[in-house]
């Protein structure tokens, strides 16, 4: 009943103040009534009462938006503080440790770009976790993967690292990576040997996984995308076939499909089990070709993800990749997943970088063969997605995504998006 009376208050307070604008502009004099309102025929005579019942109006129509707002933002930030804070109603919800701490946000994706990504979203009251890729065969984890028979910890010590809460030193731990003149062990990533000791010691990857998670004392979880490592096959446009990952970057031809093998590969069941009781899924930022697809065009995954109720964003990337990507505006990455995929574009949302790094630097990456993305919105548009834009580099001096900038702009969407539901 309160709350009703308190509906209605809102309403009569700015029908009133609506009201009372339109007196006041009918009562001033014709020059200033045409000034306000051009397509006026004729005006009163009397501008004191006129320009005080326009400021009454006003007043009364602000002062009902700010009811408006601190009602909708009460059960965020309480009674007391809600009115003062409706000038920035995003930022107050999301800065308020109930607005999302329901949320179920699952990452999907690899290598540097899912790192950075769970950087930003660890701070935040999210159950958070996290699916990557196990097709990567180069380097450490290469070596481990054909030595062992095992999944490639690359990507998945990585994602530790970027969750962990422990110590400065045992991350450090992790992340060393063994000198030429440790012999055997040159080029080995200490973190990558640990998980691959573990693996030895539970006999499963998985729970290799998880007793790393609990020496790093990750906040969320990290998954395999299979249960088993991958190959990943290219069929390129010139019809070649490329197999393997480091092999398909290095060819630097124009990539028309991606597939895994073996062919009869099934999705983890805990990964599948993550999309379906989502609330957010966030595929990206990260390699098109060879972080984010290996993880969609293993069975069941795409099906999970056009089948999950939860809201999607597609995350570009900042600049493109040699080999992989050139040319590629955000649009184009967008349609290149939705190309793999065997359901209708799943994607809420397409996060979008509209910041330019300065002209020397993207001068330094132009010598890698790298280029900054465009924005392309409209065709973003027509693929039924709806972007999202900010400035999110970290540094001035570096072309790749701010963490926190990243999670923070992908969170005002889902609690605006979330609020703007519940009044409908």
């Amino acid at each position: 009943m309160h709350s009703g009376r308190t509906r209605l208050t809102r309403v009569v307070v700015i029908a009133g103040g609506v009201v009372l604008f339109v007196i006041g502009v009918l009562l001033l004099p014709r020059h200033l009534w045409a000034a306000l309102w051009p397509f006026a025929l004729h005006g009163g005579g009397q501008t004191i009462p006129g320009l005080i019942l326009v400021a009454l109006g006003l007043v009364a129509v602000l002062a009902g938006v700010g009811l408006v707002t601190s009602g909708l933002l009460r059960p965020y930030v309480g009674a007391t503080n809600a009115r003062w804070n409706s000038r920035r109603p995003a930022r107050t919800v999301l800065d308020h440790p109930h607005a999302t701490s329901q949320l179920r946000v699952v990452g999907i994706g690899g290598g540097t770009g899912l790192s950075i990504l769970l950087r930003g979203f660890k701070v935040h009251p999210v159950d958070l976790s996290a699916i990557v890729t196990v097709s990567d065969d180069g380097g450490s984890s290469g070596r481990l993967r054909r030595d062992l028979d095992m999944p490639p910890p690359g990507d998945i010590r990585a994602c530790l690292v970027a969750l962990a809460e422990a110590e400065s030193l045992m991350e450090s731990l992790f992340q060393h990576r063994f000198r030429a003149s440790s012999g055997d062990l040159h080029g080995h990533n200490l973190g990558n040997l640990i998980i691959t000791g573990l693996q030895e010691m539970t006999g499963d990857f998985q729970h290799a996984i998880q007793e790393a998670s609990r020496v790093l004392a990750v906040r969320g979880r990290v998954l395999p995308s299979a249960p088993r490592a991958l190959v990943l096959k290219a069929v390129m446009a010139d019809g070649t076939t490329v197999e393997g990952e480091t092999a398909i970057v290095a060819h630097c031809g124009r990539i028309e499909r991606i597939s895994v093998e073996p062919p009869d590969v099934q999705a983890l069941p805990e990964a599948v089990e993550a999309i379906q009781q989502a609330d957010v899924i966030l595929v990206g930022p990260g390699s098109v070709y060879t972080s984010l697809l290996p993880n969609l065009v293993i069975p069941g995954m795409a099906e999970a993800l056009g089948s999950s109720r939860a809201m999607k964003f597609f995350i570009c990337n900042v600049m493109t990749q040699p080999g992989e990507t050139d040319g590629f505006d955000a649009a184009r990455h967008l349609e290149v997943v939705l190309e793999h995929l065997p359901c209708d574009n799943p994607f809420h949302y397409v996060v979008v970088n509209l910041q330019r790094p300065p002209q020397e630097v993207l001068q330094l990456y132009a010598e890698k063969g790298q280029h900054l993305v465009e924005p392309e919105l409209e065709r973003i548009r027509a693929t039924g997605s709806v972007p999202v834009t900010g400035y999110l580099l970290a540094d001035a001096h570096l072309a790749r995504h701010d963490p926190a900038k990243l999670a923070r702009t992908i969170l005002e969407r889902v609690v605006a998006h979330n609020r703007t539901a519940s009044l409908a």
